[in-house]
């Protein structure tokens, strides 16, 4: 009788397939993932700790580099947080909470555009990738007018926003959005009825809804699996309560369905921005709190009061009252929640962050032992994780 041996390899870390500096030690009965173990670590920031010795405003740009595909719904996650400290919450202008929903939502396409081009590319689609990419220009322009950042824009601020939307965009994101589902379709035919991406995609990376809730996995890695769950609806937050949209579940529980549900996401977050855009009415963009808002950059230039302010809240920060808040969001990933504690000083006495791509990352095990080595490449893109988000 013939006796086999289990082979270990180690497979990254490196960006191409594995999405970042992950580890994976891989042991293989021939091409039969027996055991898959990730190791993480080779990027830690240590951003939780750094919050602990910045005021709250300083923190901010910190977040940005989590899940830097979605640097928005980080700082949304940071500011609320921050907000509700504050007991604040109720007092965000109108106008402001718009345009977050508005932001929050292009992200989201940002994203997914980046999770098709390269989960496409880790399977040997290469046109998709370009495609792809072409779109994410354009949502990265509009950050740059809006922040003077493409990637890590830092434009939410606590009580409202940094400043107010630049004249024209309105019409330049309505333009985008009237292109954007013409451009889904063409991914759309590029892949959907592809048979060579039916066969690498369908029946792989499989994870029951119960095995998903157990796992803590989140996100449109979690709707692929049956279970109808989106903070949007079930806990709003910015006025989500007043927009319709769908949330988009598959109970394929695979790859491919995974892959149907970014799809349709983009599609909805297309909704959502027309509906944005219709709510958009002249206001203030910044809540009345002068104790804890920065002034408007025209009063630090032309005012010594407003200089002093400004100057008074960024080196010495506020102080919120003793008390501890976590809030959660819908990040294109999955849940980002941050959780803070305060011991009434300027600083945190505790920042905790709850990352989509970590928690997920905890399925790729469950999901690839038993299939083929070359799944595992396509489970770690079906996941969509960064390793800024992981290695926190």
């Amino acid at each position: 009788m013939a006796s086999t041996e289990v082979m270990t390899i180690n497979m990254g870390p490196q960006h191409p397939s594995t999405h970042g500096v992950l580890q994976l030690v891989l042991e293989l009965d021939g091409e039969t993932v027996v055991k898959a173990t990730p190791h993480i670590g080779f990027l830690h920031r240590g951003i939780e700790k750094l919050a602990e010795h910045r005021t709250y405003h300083q923190i901010l740009p910190l977040t940005d580099r989590l899940d830097y595909l979605a640097p928005m719904h980080n700082n949304l996650g940071y500011m609320l947080a921050v907000e509700k400290l504050l007991g604040i919450e109720d007092q965000i202008p109108e106008r402001a909470q718009v345009v977050r929903v508005l932001l929050a939502e292009l992200t989201r396409i940002k994203s997914h555009l980046v999770w098709i081009a390269c989960h496409a590319l880790d399977i040997g689609a290469m046109t998709v990738f370009i495609y792809a990419f072409r779109e994410r220009e354009h949502i990265m322009n509009i950050y740059e007018k809006i922040s003077g950042a493409r990637m890590t824009s830092n434009y939410f601020r606590v009580g409202g926003l940094s400043a107010d939307l630049p004249d024209g965009l309105e019409q330049e994101i309505r333009t985008f959005v009237d292109s954007m589902p013409g451009h889904i379709d063409t991914y759309e035919g590029l892949l959907t009825g592809n048979k060579i991406w039916q066969k690498r995609i369908q029946n792989v990376g499989v994870i029951s809804g119960e095995d998903a809730i157990d796992l803590g996995v989140s996100g449109p890695s979690l709707r692929g699996s049956g279970v109808d769950w989106d903070l949007r609806r079930d806990n709003p937050y910015s006025g989500y309560e007043n927009y319709d949209f769908q949330v988009c579940v598959d109970d394929g529980c695979d790859t491919w369905a995974r892959y149907k549900i970014r799809l349709l996401e983009m599609r909805e977050s297309c909704k959502i921005i027309y509906q944005a855009l219709d709510k958009l009415k002249p206001g203030p963009i910044l809540a009345d709190c002068p104790k804890v808002c920065l002034p408007p950059k025209k009063d630090v230039v032309d005012s010594i009061e407003g200089l002093i302010h400004h100057f008074k809240i960024i080196t010495e920060g506020f102080k919120p009252e003793k008390g501890e808040v976590y809030v959660g969001v819908e990040n294109p990933k999955g849940e980002v929640g941050f959780y803070l504690n305060s011991d009434g000083g300027p600083r945190p006495y505790r920042m905790k962050i709850r990352p989509a791509s970590f928690i997920n990352l905890q399925a790729l095990p469950k999901m690839v032992e038993g299939s083929m080595i070359a799944d595992v490449v396509a489970v770690i893109g079906t996941l969509d994780i960064v390793l800024g988000e992981i290695d926190r």
